[in-house]
């Protein structure tokens, strides 16, 4: 793993404040998060009660979308820029199912996730799964510290999910994703998620979140999310909910459209 930074560099950890990785690690179950962050939760939860069904739809994106690399695209290095809390199926996990030997760069700047990494990247699984300590908007930051664990000159799958909400402008949020994709080898491919204001109850509860929580979440529309892939060769079925993209044949009826939209897309 990535030798972190000392701890007496880091900022230290705000219970405080409700914490957007925190927050999200509670919808889904999690078990690290403090008070602050579940009252948070709870009030945006009472205008979207759907919000827990948006979060694991995102993850089962991810799930789905990483297995597909792995296993139909051959995919053997992974970049997740922005990678939250560890919980159930992280990229590595998913990856390594197809191949062990797969090498996984999780970035995040986060005192409490780099706790974490600390914690859980270790033992015989940390060999090919790295941690960098950077924020991702800092891309030249990034690039230059992945390029030390992945080759570039091979494919790799690039993912940002549940990030890009936090770039109030569009065409910067577009600028930083597009730095993270040009760097990458023809060949690769680019995974993105965020929320999207495609319910009244959705823009209730970003309205919520952006009243209590330190970080601003801003909702986009679908087309503002297709933008992201703009100059690429999207995978069937193009930009869609997360619960609509290749949904697991064993799932029983249609399942239910979530205000998180999604997409996966190939660098020719």
């Amino acid at each position: 793993m990535t030798d972190p930074s000392p701890d007496e560099h880091r900022p230290p950890i705000d219970t405080t404040t409700a914490h957007s990785a925190r927050v999200w690690n509670y919808w889904l179950g999690g078990k690290d998060n403090y008070p602050v962050d579940r009252e948070v939760g709870d009030y945006v939860l009472a205008a979207y009660p759907e919000m827990v069904e948006a979060a694991r739809a995102d993850r089962g994106f991810l799930v789905r979308a990483v297995t597909h690399l792995a296993r139909e695209e051959g995919i053997r290095q992974f970049l997740d820029v922005g990678t939250g809390l560890p919980t159930h199926n992280n990229t590595h996990e998913v990856a390594r199912r197809v191949d062990p030997d797969t090498t996984v760069v999780y970035v995040d700047n986060d005192p409490m996730v780099l706790a974490h990494a600390r914690a859980l990247l270790t033992g015989d699984d940390a060999g090919g799964v790295h941690y960098i300590d950077a924020d991702l908007r800092e891309p030249d930051k990034v690039l230059a510290a992945a390029r030390d664990h992945l080759d570039f000159t091979r494919p790799i799958g690039l993912t940002i999910l549940g990030t890009m909400g936090h770039t109030e402008d569009t065409a910067v949020a577009y600028a930083l994703t597009r730095a993270y994709v040009d760097a990458l080898p023809p060949g690769s491919f680019f995974a993105l998620c965020d929320g999207t204001d495609t319910s009244e109850p959705m823009v209730e509860a970003a309205r919520r979140w952006n009243e209590t929580a330190a970080l601003p979440y801003h909702l986009r529309t679908p087309e503002q999310i297709a933008g992201f892939f703009d100059g690429l060769d999207l995978v069937e079925p193009g930009v869609v909910s997360a619960s609509l993209w290749r949904p697991n044949g064993a799932e029983v009826g249609d399942p239910a459209h979530v205000d998180q939209y999604c997409g996966l897309a190939r660098k020719p």
